[in-house]
């Protein structure tokens, strides 16, 4: 890994992509919206057209288990010493089965697991180097460390005791939880969303391996058919021809700052020659901290957003990313951007402090705002992807819209934190007519107002992301 230090980092310039593989003229290709997209079935290889870039590795990992082949699997699995997973490890196995961490092949042995923590990345066979900035690892306790034995594989399951997985030539090591918070959160202050419901609690031990997923995952939440996964993002992207793809993160309801942002990157993107960008709406939907807006609200208010025209359906796919938030700034943004690039996307949106969260302890930000975006331009492994900052957008006074800010008169400019924002929707009040659109307005205000305790006192239950 010594040889990391040799690796160019990125260039302002954003070559046209180079050609790569061909769309098999086999391959069949459903038409797809946001209202009702479908979920299609996971590929053995990349697919892409010419202009999409190539995934980490040179090939998409798919480790679901062939249809022919799941009974028998399944039968196995139950015979196995068995490791039950969490909600968050079941979001993980998804992540990992799919191909979002291409090359990854299952849960991280320590030679992964070190390589991830102190150099955020991973060397192959082949000398080439790919990013890794987050451990994903499945940690055990004693009593199933002790049940597993001698066992060279286990089965996985998920909290109702459904078979999940089978985890082939395992490995199990010790569980540096200090050092892991440390390097992935830059600090152990108490209160770090992720560390307290993921790990600080875990077991003390790491259970590495090779997955098979006895079949794709599934979350019953009347969400599925908006999981497509990277092939499927692919497949997508080459019906419509997109010669690129530029992917843009979130875990918060859509406003028009954002549209801005999105609408301005693809007329930079046909300026530079591109015929056909795409929009690759990506919003996060594993695991996230309790003040967040649940997935399923974020989902409907961007549906609106489409509806009301501030994006267009035309150029925009809309897809829920299943990876747990971790809330690790700049670090995170890294596997936040990797992942998009192995569903396709050779551009990527990084805006103020990405990934970010204010320190759980103190009264500051716990990452310099900058960071996120300066990481991401010289981050090992993502020499391929073209960064684009974001341009900051403000409410503008004088044309009663969103548009980006105009240092010379900051007068005119009024900035709407998240805090304000939340504190206006709880109250139902309305923002500034051109903050956001009506209809996706309404669904903030109408989440808002289903926290309110009813007549008993009890607040009615929400469901999570």
């Amino acid at each position: 890994m010594a040889a990391l230090s040799r690796l160019p980092f990125h260039t302002s310039s954003h070559p046209k992509p180079s050609s790569l593989l061909r769309l098999p003229a086999s391959l069949p290709v459903r038409h797809l919206s946001f209202r009702c997209p479908t979920r299609l079935p996971s590929l053995s290889v990349s697919v892409s057209c010419s202009s999409l870039i190539e995934p980490d590795g040179g090939k998409l990992v798919d480790l679901v288990v062939e249809e022919p082949l799941r009974n028998s699997r399944k039968l196995e699995c139950l015979g196995l010493p068995r490791v039950k997973l969490s909600r968050i490890d079941l979001q993980w196995v998804d992540v990992i089965s799919e191909g979002w961490a291409s090359p990854l092949t299952g849960f991280m042995r320590q030679s992964e697991f070190l390589q991830t923590l102190h150099f955020g990345a991973l060397r192959l066979q082949d000398g080439s180097v790919v990013n890794m900035s987050v451990p994903i690892v499945l940690a055990i306790d004693d009593e199933a460390k002790g049940r597993i034995g001698d066992a060279t594989r286990v089965g996985l399951f998920d909290p109702d005791d459904n078979p999940i997985a089978i985890l082939n030539d395992i490995e199990i090591y010790k569980h540096p939880k200090e050092e892991r918070i440390a390097r992935t959160w830059g600090t152990t202050a108490p209160g770090l969303p992720y560390v307290e419901e993921a790990i600080r609690d875990s077991g003390n031990w790491l259970l590495g391996g090779d997955l098979e997923v006895l079949e794709p995952i599934k979350y019953n939440d009347g969400l599925d058919q908006y999981r497509l996964s990277p092939s499927s993002l692919r497949e997508e992207f080459s019906r419509r021809n997109a010669d690129a793809v530029f992917a843009f993160q979130l875990r918060n309801p859509v406003h028009n700052g954002h549209a801005l942002l999105m609408t301005d990157t693809r007329r930079r993107l046909l300026e530079m020659g591109y015929k056909n960008p795409v929009l690759l709406l990506h919003p996060l939907g594993g695991f996230t901290k309790a003040d967040d807006v649940p997935l399923s609200w974020r989902m409907r208010q961007h549906e609106k957003v489409l509806e009301d025209g501030v994006l267009d359906p035309e150029t925009t796919v809309v897809s829920i990313f299943p990876s747990p938030m971790l809330y690790a700034g700049p670090t995170e943004v890294q596997w936040h951007a990797k992942a998009r690039l192995n569903a396709g996307a050779n551009f990527y949106i990084v805006g103020r402090d990405p990934a970010g969260m204010s320190h759980p302890v103190e009264k500051r930000d716990l990452y310099d705002a900058d960071h996120g975006k300066k990481v991401l331009s010289m981050a090992p492994g993502l020499e391929r992807l073209n960064i684009l900052p974001f341009k900051v957008a403000a409410y503008d006074k004088t044309q009663g819209k969103m548009a980006f800010f105009d240092p010379s008169r900051p007068q005119d400019f009024l900035f709407i934190s998240g805090t304000k924002m939340r504190a206006l929707a709880k109250s139902k009040e309305s923002p500034p007519d051109g903050f956001m659109c009506p209809g996706g307005w309404e669904v903030l205000v109408e989440y808002y107002d289903s926290l309110t305790p009813v007549d008993n006192g009890k607040v009615p239950e929400v469901v999570g992301a």
